[in-house]
């Protein structure tokens, strides 16, 4: 699939199917992780792969919106050491990345942040306290269900669906008032 289309077509996927996804698509999703760019090339982004459904669970129950960890082939938890050069931006551009590339092999994912409870997913994946989980992404085969979040029909809980136009978002030169319709 070319990028363009990648990104216009992948989706946050919540509701996965019970098969697992081979070692080596594993393999190359962390390595577009890896490739990812970085800020003064610091590469602060470490990477916890999470196939144990007991562990998904305890991670799911981390995040106020991470139950989608309990469904998925495989979990990877992004850690940075918490005061690294652009390590939120890094880690966020790591994990498009592997979103991407996983869309590529016909995987789904989405991103969870595990707060409130980030100390305790620190404790179950034995996280050293001085660093700082970033998110876990959650990947597998999308489910044919009809896509839920937290088990609530989509439009009720997200804003919009859909994208807004370009000519909704997009200035030139500098910020130009939209007209309100």
């Amino acid at each position: 699939m070319d990028v363009y289309r990648a990104i216009k077509t992948m989706r946050s996927i919540r509701q996965f199917t019970q098969e697992n996804v081979r070692d080596e698509t594993i393999t190359k999703i962390l390595e577009a992780g890896r490739w990812a760019g970085s800020a003064k090339n610091t590469q602060p982004c470490q990477f916890i792969v999470v196939k144990n459904h007991e562990m998904l669970n305890r991670l799911a129950a981390c995040g106020k919106y991470a139950s989608h960890l309990r469904e998925a082939a495989f979990s990877i938890v992004v850690v940075t050491e918490p005061v690294a050069l652009a390590a939120e931006f890094d880690s966020a551009r790591a994990i498009q990345n592997m979103m991407l590339a996983a869309w590529d092999e016909g995987v789904g994912s989405c991103i969870a942040t595990l707060q409130p409870d980030e100390d305790e997913a620190k404790r179950a994946l034995a996280v050293p306290d001085d660093l700082k989980i970033q998110q876990a992404i959650s990947f597998g085969y999308p489910s044919s269900g009809t896509p839920t979040i937290e088990g609530k029909p989509l439009k009720d809980v997200l804003a919009q669906t859909g994208r807004k136009p370009l000519a909704n978002i997009v200035h030139y030169e500098k910020w130009k008032q939209k007209s309100a319709h």
